[in-house]
């Protein structure tokens, strides 16, 4: 499964559970509040019951959010990076705050595929 817009990415996030995807983003947010790729892999990386290969989501978000999100949702991005994503994911399964909706999300969405899009465009 290849995602081609955010919109199919929003519908996708929204049949999942995304409670803990959006604590895990939140608090990505808090840490690194300017990666917003980082932000957006946070929110993604766990995407269930997805058809395909076993990092699926990864998969899936290529093409829309970029060769960095994949790396990151894979876990083999950068090792600072991959440990802040691993570290958001554990505190999110303890976390007790309100991580707003997913619909806060859209904008962070659009503008890395958007930014995603440009540099497919230039290369």
């Amino acid at each position: 499964m290849e995602l081609r817009s955010v919109e199919e990415l929003m519908d996708l996030l929204h049949a999942c559970r995304h409670q803990r995807a959006l604590r895990t983003a939140a608090l990505l947010r808090r840490s690194r509040p300017a990666d917003k790729e980082l932000q957006v892999a946070g929110l993604v990386h766990g995407i269930e019951e997805l058809p395909g290969p076993a990092d699926g989501a990864a998969h899936a978000v290529r093409h829309l959010l970029g060769e960095r999100v994949y790396h990151l949702v894979r876990g083999d991005g950068a090792p600072a990076d991959d440990d802040a994503l691993r570290q958001a994911d554990e505190e999110s399964r303890t976390a007790g705050f309100d991580a707003g909706v997913l619909e806060d999300w859209r904008t962070a969405l659009e503008l890395v595929a958007t930014r995603n899009s440009r540099l497919g465009a230039v290369d």
